[in-house]
């Protein structure tokens, strides 16, 4: 017969294990004063370097940031992804140590987790829940590379968008947004934080690999195939050329279908888009197309999509 008291004890222990995880990471976050009425959370992740979401940072300057310990510094916006919903803001303090993170890996869908949020200076909030999903990487509806899909069943209230998801232990898997699912809560992992911070203190802005065309999917006839030798039913179809586009330089046409890149087969802008990875920029890439009927190829040279007008959810 299982013992009241055990399991009493055992409920206990974790209660406390959750109060100490909170503690542990509350050093760490931080609220951010970018927008009207409500602040949004942040985390010190490197020495003088805080994370948040990008949707919640609502303008440029006259940023401030509450501390821990309640004190208010003036922030700069370093940079800003939006295709990964990351910002960072830089900070007059370099006392900050490295902070406690775990590798995507490490999190596994049924994990407790918890959302740490600091949305003034009365201390932190948080919000208790699992991981509902883990998959592989994924590619947002604005075009950024997440190194995992991870989807929380935990509640993220206002402000918490850009607080840090933690576990049992106090250790940080990642940064919590509501803006890449509609709504849902979504947390990105370190791997991708790290990687945007790091492009984002380099260069100011993420590569955005591009050929500038407009494309959709067309079935192969199968005359058409076995006439060419084709591997894939489908390829897709030139729909729209950028001007002075690395594909108009290269000489792609309206009405061409492309039915491999590098090699590769492509029958969907899917295909298109995860071949077009940011390491690209720069590179040339061949493209095979059909033009009357007939196989050919071209080379592009991949380009670095231009910085249009920022978006702000």
């Amino acid at each position: 017969m299982e013992n009241v008291n055990d399991k009493s004890n055992g409920l206990s222990e974790l209660s406390d294990d959750l109060t100490a995880a909170v503690e542990k990471v509350s050093a760490r976050v931080v609220a951010i004063n970018a927008r009207p009425r409500v602040a949004s959370s942040g985390v010190m992740w490197r020495p003088g370097v805080v994370v948040s979401a990008n949707h919640t940072i609502r303008r440029d300057e006259e940023i401030t940031i509450t501390l821990p310990d309640n004190r208010t510094v003036s922030a700069t916006l370093a940079g800003r992804d939006g295709s990964t919903d990351l910002a960072i803001l830089k900070i007059e303090n370099n006392e900050t140590q490295a902070i406690e993170v775990s590798a995507p890996a490490e999190i596994k869908v049924g994990q407790l987790v918890l959302a740490v949020g600091r949305t003034g200076g009365e201390g932190v909030s948080a919000s208790l829940g699992i991981v509902n999903a883990v998959r592989d990487a994924w590619r947002t509806w604005r075009g950024g590379v997440i190194d995992k899909f991870v989807r929380l069943d935990l509640n993220i209230h206002l402000g918490f968008s850009g607080s840090p998801l933690v576990d049992a232990k106090g250790s940080i898997l990642g940064i919590n947004t509501s803006g890449l699912a509609r709504g849902s809560a979504i947390s990105i992992p370190n791997s991708t934080v790290d990687r945007v911070v790091d492009e984002l203190l380099t260069r100011g802005s993420i590569a955005r690999a591009y050929i500038g065309v407009g494309m959709h999917p067309v079935y192969l006839p199968d005359a058409l195939r076995i006439k060419l030798n084709l591997e894939g039913r489908s390829g897709v179809i030139v729909l729209s050329v950028e001007p002075n586009a690395p594909a108009e330089k290269a000489g792609l046409l309206l009405g061409d279908v492309m039915v491999a890149l590098d090699d590769t087969p492509v029958g969907d802008t899917a295909d298109v888009q995860r071949l077009l990875a940011p390491k690209r920029v720069g590179q040339e890439i061949k493209a095979a197309i059909i033009r009357g009927g007939e196989l050919m190829e071209l080379t592009i040279t991949v380009g670095d999509r231009p910085q249009r007008s920022r978006r702000r959810g």
